[in-house]
């Protein structure tokens, strides 16, 4: 009997916006050069528990979620990824600010500031 597996492609755990994409294009160009992308996380900090952290990587970690982006590799921190699954980062920038801003559909409360975020 020939049996075959299908296996069907996993989504990322998050999406990232086009200006999400050039923002880490961006930041891979002016990377360090031991740098091999950036990876999100989500420390414990702040009066909600949790926060976004964005920061370079200089090794893969098997657990991470691993996502290719035209201007480099984005890595998801593999214990924060149960927090993120469904989110969508952006890049947005005014007269008064820049950031990544998430929505995040996990989230069930966050703190005044924005600066973090509880589940």
């Amino acid at each position: 009997m020939n049996t075959q597996t299908k296996v069907r492609a996993r989504p990322a755990a998050i999406t990232l916006t086009p200006a999400a994409e050039a923002r880490i294009a961006e930041l891979m160009s002016r990377a360090p050069a031991d740098a091999i992308g950036v990876k999100l996380s989500t420390p414990r900090r702040g009066c909600s528990g949790l926060a976004y952290s964005v920061d370079y990587v200089t090794s893969e970690n098997a657990f991470d979620e691993k996502i290719e982006t035209p201007g480099g590799t984005f890595y998801v921190d593999g214990a924060s990824v149960l927090y993120l699954v469904g989110s969508v980062m952006d890049w947005r920038e005014d007269d008064f600010a820049a950031g990544f801003v998430f929505d995040n559909p996990n989230a069930k409360g966050a703190c005044g500031c924005g600066e973090s975020f509880t589940v």
